[in-house]
């Protein structure tokens, strides 16, 4: 008895690359590293916190430093990125959007806003 020849799942190398799949792959990515990143820092600043004055003044050093500002910054990219994300997948829960080039610009526009927004926060924040 022999195998039918069946066809052969694709890998990454077949599928060309488009901002559909960076969108995605990212909304993943920044789901991930807000729960980690987010819940270390939360948990660092409440433990900082019950500890005291100066623990927690060395939490405010470390977070107000330049290392500080970029993790933070790279956090509210996070969130607006995952939140952009997000309601471009709830828009495509309605059926729509699924076509290539709608697709491709919902995705090109979740990154323009999510860079946008956190730009304007960071402004708001600093100025």
């Amino acid at each position: 008895m022999t195998t039918p020849k069946r066809p052969l799942s694709p890998h990454l190398q077949v599928y060309k690359w488009g901002p559909h799949m960076l969108v995605s792959i990212l909304h993943r990515a920044t789901g991930d590293g807000m729960a980690l990143v987010g819940g270390l820092l939360l948990v660092w600043a409440l433990a900082a916190a019950a500890s005291g004055p100066d623990a927690y003044g060395f939490f405010l050093k470390v977070m107000t430093s330049k290392l500080g500002y970029l993790v933070m910054i790279g956090l509210s990219f996070a969130f607006f990125q995952h939140l952009c994300s997000g309601l471009r997948h709830l828009y495509m829960d309605t059926g729509a959007g699924y076509e290539l080039g709608p697709n491709r610009q919902l995705a090109i526009a979740t990154m323009v806003a999510s860079t946008l927004l956190t730009a304007a926060l960071w402004a708001v924040i600093l100025l």
